[in-house]
């Protein structure tokens, strides 16, 4: 369940303001339908959060136990640092001509590779087990941050304080990258 809750919470708080966060308002304002949007958004996440999931796991097979401690430690401290970081969505970001699911999948899953909660997502994976709770906590931590969004529009957030969360999340992983290079990964 820690497992569970650390994932959910990383992402959570790292996604407030992400690029993919952007993206959800963009397509909930374009097609104006929540349910296939909430559905898509849900669906990519769990392809792409799986297969980086998979990679952290491998990455933690391949890796000796000391040099993994602190690959993840210094990642995590460039997570924290990234997270300070606005992201913007790119203007030459063109959204598929289809429906609202497909679009929405297509999408997100492409705005989220190489994204920080894409890389915090390896890294929890390489840290803690089972993988499904990593990949299940994640994607709660994805919707958590997307659906207010995606119900509440504009309006919603408009109201963000996106410095604040910025700072909460870049302090959230430099607790985590302190946390694993004193404790280490097991």
């Amino acid at each position: 369940m820690q497992t569970f809750l650390v994932s959910t919470l990383a992402v959570a708080v790292a996604e407030i303001g992400d690029k993919t966060q952007l993206l959800a308002l963009l397509l909930a304002a374009r097609f104006r339908k929540p349910v296939p949007i909430i559905a898509g958004i849900l669906v990519a996440t769990l392809l792409n959060h799986a297969l980086a999931g998979w990679l952290g796991v491998i990455a933690a097979q391949w890796l000796t136990p000391q040099v993994l401690r602190w690959v993840v430690a210094v990642s995590f401290f460039a997570i924290a640092l990234w997270t300070l970081k606005p992201d913007k969505l790119d203007d030459d970001q063109a959204l598929p001509a289809r429906n609202a699911f497909i679009a929405t999948v297509i999408a997100f899953f492409i705005a989220e590779i190489g994204d920080k909660t894409q890389v915090a997502t390896v890294l929890l994976a390489a840290k803690y087990h089972p993988l499904w709770e990593v990949v299940a906590g994640t994607t709660v931590g994805m919707l958590l941050a997307n659906v207010p969004v995606v119900l509440l529009g504009s309006r919603f957030a408009a109201k963000l304080p996106l410095r604040a969360a910025r700072i909460v999340a870049a302090l959230l992983f430099l607790a985590l990258a302190i946390w694993t290079a004193f404790r280490g990964l097991g």
